[in-house]
C-alpha cells in the first residue's frame, strides 16, 4: 500500500495535472531550487513551471524560472519572468537584479539602471548591483555618474579590486591617466594576484608608450591566468613597438592556440608574417580572417598583395578587384591591380588603372598632401574601415569594457567566494561533462561487472564532473521513474531496481525519494555498498545547499555559516560503510577525505587521500586536494609537490594554483 501511495504522489509530481493546486508546492519548488543551485536549468525549469501552474500569485517561481533562463541565455524570457515576479512582490531586491542583466543583455542600459535604482533603495549596500550599475552608467558614456556609482561601491567594500579597476579605466577614457594608475596602484595593493590588475596596468603603459614596462606587466598578468588570450595579444603589441617582430608572432602563435577564432591574432600575425617574408602562412591566418568576416577589404587587400608576391596574378587581381568596388578612390588599389595586369598581359587592363591614378593625381597637383597623425601611427583600432591603413597593427576597440569586468550577479553563494576549493565530490551515476581536454577514465571493476550484465538501464560510470541534464534525457528519467516503480511493485525485494530508481531521482534532482529509495535498497541487500555510496553524496549536497541558502538569506554576504558536526558525521558513516564492504574502492576514501575537510579534520582528510592515492596512483583530483590541505595546514613545499603531480596527470588549474603560493621574482 505504501509502495503505491508514493507511486501516486510521483504521477502527480511529473504528469500534467488537473488538479494542480493539490500538489505540494513546497515540495516540488524546493526540488526546482535544488536543480537550479547545480545548474541544471532546463529540468529547473519544468518544475516551476509545476508550480507556476498550480499557484500563479506566487512571485517565487517567477523569479528563480527567470534565473534560469538568463543561465540559457533567454534573455527575454527571464526579463519577462522577472516582471512577473515583482508584480506579485516588488520588494524582491534579486528580480531587480536579473531583470537589469536581462535588460543589459538586450542593450537595454536605461531600463537596467532604473532597476538597479529600485533594488539600491531596498538593499544600498549591495555590491553586485553598485557594480551593474556602474557598468551601465560607463555603457551610456555617463562617465561622472559612473565614478558616483564607484565611489559609493568603494565606500562600501574598500577592497573590491574591480571597483578600482573599473574607475581607472573611466579615468582612462576622460584621458585622466595619472588617477587611473593611482587606482590600478590601489587595486595592486590590496591582491597581487590579481591578472586582471597586472593587464591593466600594462595596457596603460601601452597607451602612454612605455612599451618595455608595458611588457613587464603582461608577463605577470600571463604568470597568473596562462590561458588568457587576450593577454597574449597585448603582450604581442608591446613586442612590436620595440620591433621584437618574432616574439609578436610567438605571442600570436599562443594566443590562436588559444582561441583559434582570435580576429585579432590572425589579422596581426598575417601581417607580421608577411613583413618577414613568410607569404604562404601569411595568406593563411588572411584566408582564415575572410572566411570570418567576407566583407574584410583590408584582409582581402592583403591577401591579393600576398597572390601577387608569390605568382598568383589571377587570385590577385580578383582580390584587388573586390576592394576597388567597394572602395573607387584607392589609388594604392589601382597601382597595384595595374601592375598585376601587366604581369598577365592585360596591358589595355593595366592602361585603364594608371589613367585613373594620373587623373587622381591631375586633380590634387595643386595641392601637397601631407601624411596625417592616423596616418603615422603603426596601429589601427578594429573598427576603423579606411583601406589605407591596411598595412596597420589591428587593436581592440575602447568599447570592450564591459566584457572584461563582466555584469555581476551573485545567485549562487560560493561564487562569491574567490579562494581555491578542493575538488568535487566522486558520484555513481550516468554521465559526467565532456571537456577538450583528455580526461582521466575513472575504473572500477564491479561497476563494470554490473555493467556487463546490463544491471541498470545505462551504463554506470563515477565521476565527480557531473553534467546538467538536456530536455531530452529528462523526459527520458520521468520515464524510467515510472518504468522501475512497476517493477518494483512486481518485486519489492530487488535491490537492483530500487537502486536504478534512486539514480533516476538523483539526475531529477528529487533528493527525498532517492535518499528514501537508497535506503530500501540497503534493507534489501545490507552489502550494497553503491548505496550507501550515493546515500553519502545526496547528503552531503543537502548539506552544501543548506550552507548556502542560509548564507544567501541570513546575511547576503558570503561569510560562511557553520554547520552541525553531526550533519557530516552521518556522511561520513555511509562513507565508513562502503569501505568496510569495499576497502578497495578508491572514491570512497577520497570522498571521505572531502567530508573530513568539511569537518576541518585536516589529519583525517590526509590520510584518506594518502590511502587513495596508494589504491590509484595516477588520481589527479587527490594530489590536488592533498596539495590545498597541506598548503592550508603550513606545509607548502609539500603542497605544491602535490599541486605539480595532479598539473601532470592533466589537472591543469593544479599550474595557477602553484603560482598563488610562489612569488615570483621579478
Amino acid at each position: 500500500m505504501r509502495k503505491r501511495i508514493l507511486y501516486y504522489i510521483w504521477i502527480m509530481i511529473v504528469c500534467p495535472l488537473v488538479g494542480m493546486a493539490q500538489i505540494n508546492t513546497d515540495r516540488v519548488m524546493s526540488i526546482g531550487r535544488n536543480a537550479l543551485y547545480f545548474e541544471d536549468y532546463v529540468l529547473s525549469i519544468q518544475y516551476f513551471n509545476q508550480v507556476i501552474n498550480a499557484k500563479p500569485f506566487l512571485a517565487e517561481p517567477y523569479f528563480y524560472r527567470g534565473l534560469a533562463k538568463i543561465n540559457l541565455d533567454d534573455f527575454q524570457g527571464a526579463e519577462d519572468d522577472c516582471s512577473e515576479a515583482l508584480e506579485r512582490n516588488p520588494f524582491v531586491v534579486s528580480a531587480y537584479q536579473i531583470r537589469g542583466l536581462a535588460r543589459i543583455q538586450q542593450d537595454d542600459f536605461s531600463g537596467a539602471i532604473e532597476d538597479y535604482l529600485k533594488a539600491l533603495k531596498l538593499d544600498p549596500e549591495n555590491i553586485s548591483v553598485w557594480h551593474n550599475l556602474s557598468l551601465c552608467r560607463i555603457r551610456k558614456e555617463d562617465y561622472e555618474g559612473a565614478k558616483r556609482a564607484l565611489d559609493s561601491l568603494i565606500v562600501i567594500s574598500p577592497r573590491y579590486t574591480k571597483a578600482y579597476l573599473m574607475r581607472g579605466e573611466v579615468d582612462l577614457k576622460e584621458k585622466d591617466t595619472l588617477s587611473a594608475e593611482r587606482d590600478f596602484d590601489r587595486a595592486l595593493k590590496i591582491d597581487r594576484y590579481d591578472s586582471d590588475i597586472w593587464a591593466s596596468i600594462g595596457m596603460l603603459k601601452l597607451m602612454k608608450g612605455e612599451y618595455k614596462a608595458a611588457e613587464s606587466n603582461l608577463n605577470q598578468a600571463i604568470y597568473l591566468s596562462v590561458r588568457n588570450s587576450n593577454l597574449y595579444i597585448n603582450r604581442a603589441l608591446s613586442r612590436y613597438h620595440q620591433n621584437n617582430l618574432r616574439g609578436a608572432m610567438a605571442d600570436y602563435d599562443t594566443a590562436l592556440d588559444i582561441d583559434p577564432n582570435n580576429f585579432i591574432g590572425h589579422y596581426n600575425r598575417g601581417l607580421l608574417r608577411a613583413q618577414v617574408g613568410d607569404d604562404n602562412r601569411a595568406i593563411e591566418d588572411f584566408n582564415f580572417v575572410i572566411e570570418m568576416e567576407p566583407d574584410n577589404m583590408m584582409a582581402i587587400f592583403n591577401r591579393g598583395l600576398l597572390l601577387d608576391k608569390t605568382g598568383d596574378y589571377k587570385g590577385a587581381i580578383n582580390d584587388y578587384s573586390m576592394v576597388l568596388s567597394e572602395y573607387p578612390t584607392f589609388l594604392a588599389g589601382y597601382q597595384c591591380r595595374a601592375k598585376a595586369r601587366r604581369k598577365v598581359g592585360d596591358v589595355k587592363g593595366a592602361d585603364a588603372d594608371e589613367f585613373i591614378i594620373l587623373k587622381a593625381q591631375i586633380e590634387n597637383q595643386n595641392g601637397k598632401r601631407t601624411s596625417s597623425k592616423s596616418e603615422q601611427e603603426r596601429t589601427r583600432k578594429k573598427s576603423d574601415k579606411d583601406v589605407n591603413n591596411y598595412r596597420k597593427i589591428v587593436v581592440a576597440d575602447n568599447n570592450e569594457l564591459e566584457n572584461k569586468y563582466r555584469n555581476e550577479y551573485r545567485g549562487r553563494v560560493q561564487d562569491r567566494n574567490v579562494s581555491i576549493v578542493p575538488q568535487p565530490m566522486f558520484v555513481l551515476t550516468y554521465y559526467e561533462k565532456i571537456t577538450e581536454i583528455d580526461q582521466a577514465v575513472h575504473y572500477y571493476k564491479f561497476i563494470e561487472e554490473q555493467n556487463r550484465k546490463k544491471v541498470y538501464p545505462n551504463k554506470l560510470l563515477v565521476t565527480n564532473e557531473e553534467t546538467p541534464l538536456t530536455e531530452r534525457q529528462v523526459t527520458k528519467h520521468f520515464a524510467s521513474i515510472d518504468e522501475q516503480t512497476t517493477a518494483i511493485v512486481a518485486n519489492p525485494l530487488d535491490a537492483d531496481k530500487r537502486f536504478a530508481r534512486s539514480l533516476d531521482f538523483y539526475l531529477v534532482q528529487d533528493w527525498d525519494n532517492a535518499l528514501e529509495d537508497l535506503t530500501q535498497t540497503i534493507l534489501c541487500d545490507g552489502g550494497y555498498y553503491f548505496a550507501y555510496f550515493n546515500r553519502a553524496i545526496i547528503r552531503y549536497k543537502q548539506l552544501e545547499y543548506q550552507k548556502a541558502e542560509k548564507q544567501f538569506e541570513d546575511n547576503g554576504m558570503g561569510i560562511k555559516m557553520p554547520m552541525k558536526t553531526a550533519d557530516y558525521n552521518l556522511v561520513r558513516r555511509d562513507l565508513d560503510k562502503v569501505i568496510e564492504l569495499a576497502p578497495d574502492f578508491v572514491y570512497a576514501y577520497y570522498n571521505r577525505a572531502n567530508v573530513a575537510i568539511a569537518m576541518n579534520d585536516y589529519r583525517s582528510a590526509l590520510s584518506d587521500y594518502d590511502m587513495a592515492i596508494e589504491l590509484d596512483p595516477k588520481l589527479a583530483d587527490a594530489y590536488y586536494n592533498r596539495g590545498l590541505t597541506h598548503i592550508h595546514l603550513g606545509n607548502n613545499k609539500l603542497g605544491i609537490q602535490d599541486l605539480s603531480k595532479a598539473g601532470e596527470l592533466g589537472l591543469y588549474k593544479a599550474y595557477n594554483v602553484i603560482k598563488r603560493f610562489t612569488e615570483r621574482k621579478e
